[in-house]
């Protein structure tokens, strides 16, 4: 049987939650761009430029970027957004104590294009799901137990 996460984790989970589905959300958003990149790169043998000699922004013959290239700024942010999106993975795994094959299924949202955002609902409809019902146990729970702080009158 999983184990449920900890009383004293349950505050937590909510801002782990939203740092995941920010992180999600930019690391696909990354992830289809550098896919567009290597398509324009290997397909039609392009870079993207900034600032060069052909204008502000323009495609250039790939290796002949003179300015800022902005495909390897492409490929750059994305493996460092993946980082911070395993970093979000992690912390939310480790605080719903899931089972570690989670884990890597969350990882693999960041390497197959647009696994990210349909993770990212997923996840996030269980999460809520889930401390909406521990909520509704802990308050049955609380309202069935008798209070220890009456006091009884006595003649």
């Amino acid at each position: 049987m999983p184990l449920e996460p900890r009383e004293s984790d349950l505050p937590r989970i909510v801002g782990a939650l939203k740092f995941y589905q920010i992180a999600s959300i930019i690391t696909g958003v990354m992830l289809l761009a550098l896919c567009a990149e290597m398509l324009v790169k290997y397909v039609f043998g392009l870079e993207l430029e900034l600032g060069g000699a052909y204008g502000f922004l323009a495609f250039v013959p790939s290796g002949t970027a003179q300015a800022v290239n902005l495909s390897t700024g492409i490929l750059i942010a994305h493996g460092w957004f993946y980082v911070l999106y395993l970093f979000s993975n992690f912390r939310l795994w480790s605080l719903m104590r899931w089972e570690f094959p989670r884990l890597l299924l969350l990882a693999l949202g960041g390497v197959i294009p647009l696994l990210s955002f349909f993770l990212e609902t997923r996840v996030a409809r269980e999460v809520r799901t889930y401390l909406a019902s521990r909520a509704e146990r802990s308050a049955s729970a609380s309202s069935a137990a008798p209070s220890s702080n009456t006091v009884e009158a006595s003649h």
